[in-house]
């Protein structure tokens, strides 16, 4: 996809837009059973919870032992604050579902997906400080800058994001083609530079204030700021994995799917769920008055959208090998109806 952005509202030019289009949708939204029946009928049955608690207990042991308490200990000790304060763990585990997908196994894809959330820990440290958000929570817990101080908290995500790089040159097993791990390490790099979260942040920035936010520049955004690190996770783990040409892009156009989803989710629950029950500031988009898809499109045509999103990354994933997509899929409808 690409996508000019301009501070100017509606001036968003896009190759292959993602654009929803509330006049296209069904009164109400279709179920995934009319669109991927058999797909859905896997999600459903797949024990996704044994899945992802599995998962995610391998993800953390992984990322427990990437960075150990060591000298300097202050960085150290807030780079673990921040990094194991829990989470859902999402993007690594899409990271190594995305390798077993296409025939690798998980210990190859296990640096990317640690490095992965290296780099999104990172985002929300620098999003959470007052010239960003200004947030005191997050995950339940004091935010880094709380914690430790603005200046701690500033190198703490500087120590993490050049860290994360490191680990997957490093860490990634010889197994894995040399040229595949720069391609993984390369994705990274693209992912968080001036085309990627950084240019989606800094357009998020720009915006504030602004009157008139459409849904073209509100894509923009989220594609560069939120949809592009799963889209990392799941490239990496499909590259490290083995995955030929076409099935890396199928798998980048679903990541894509998904991480509007997931920000289309995010904007829902924002105005629907208390702190306690998100466990980061409740309500902070509506008091800063910022473009939401709720504000933009209204409740129930948000829900709609990400539906059709849904629908989408299904769509995407039709095609691999059905057992081995269960865990995608049902991530999918795990990110359409979390609670938090």
């Amino acid at each position: 996809m690409s996508l000019i952005w301009s501070p100017i509202p509606n001036t968003i030019i896009s190759s292959n837009k993602l654009m929803f289009n509330p006049k296209t949708l069904p009164r109400r939204p279709p179920t995934i059973a009319a669109v991927l029946s058999q797909d859905a009928r896997l999600a459903s049955t797949f024990d996704f919870n044994r899945y992802m608690e599995e998962k995610a207990a391998r993800v953390e042991r992984a990322l427990d032992a990437s960075v150990p308490l060591r000298e300097p200990r202050l960085v150290h000790e807030a780079m673990r604050y921040s990094l194991l304060a829990g989470g859902k763990r999402v993007r690594p585990i899409l990271c190594l579902a995305a390798c077993e997908l296409v025939g690798g196994p998980e210990a190859a894809a296990m640096p990317s997906a640690c490095a992965v959330e290296m780099v999104h820990t990172m985002s929300l440290i620098h999003d959470d400080l007052p010239c960003m958000d200004n947030d005191d929570l997050r995950r339940g817990k004091p935010t880094s800058h709380k914690a430790f101080g603005e200046a701690v908290a500033v190198l703490t995500g500087d120590a993490l994001l050049s860290f994360s790089f490191e680990h997957v040159a490093s860490a990634t097993p010889p197994g894995v083609a040399p040229d595949r791990v720069v391609r993984a390490i390369a994705e990274l790099g693209r992912s968080i530079g001036s085309e990627g979260l950084v240019g989606g942040q800094v357009a998020d920035i720009s915006l504030e204030g602004v009157a008139g936010v459409g849904l073209e520049q509100l894509e923009y955004i989220h594609l560069h700021k939120t949809a592009v690190l799963l889209e990392a996770a799941v490239v990496m783990g499909a590259i490290v994995g083995g995955a030929g040409d076409e099935a890396v892009e199928r798998l980048r156009k679903f990541a894509r799917r998904m991480g509007l989803l997931f920000q289309v989710v995010d904007d829902i629950l924002d105005v629907t769920k208390s702190s306690e029950e998100l466990g980061k500031t409740a309500g902070k988009d509506v008091a800063t008055d910022k473009a939401t898809y709720p504000k933009l499109l209204g409740l129930e045509k948000s829900r709609e959208f990400a539906e059709e999103l849904k629908r989408e990354a299904y769509e995407q994933i039709a095609g691999f090998d059905e057992a081995k997509a269960a865990p995608l899929l049902a991530l999918a409808d795990y990110i359409a109806y979390r609670n938090n």
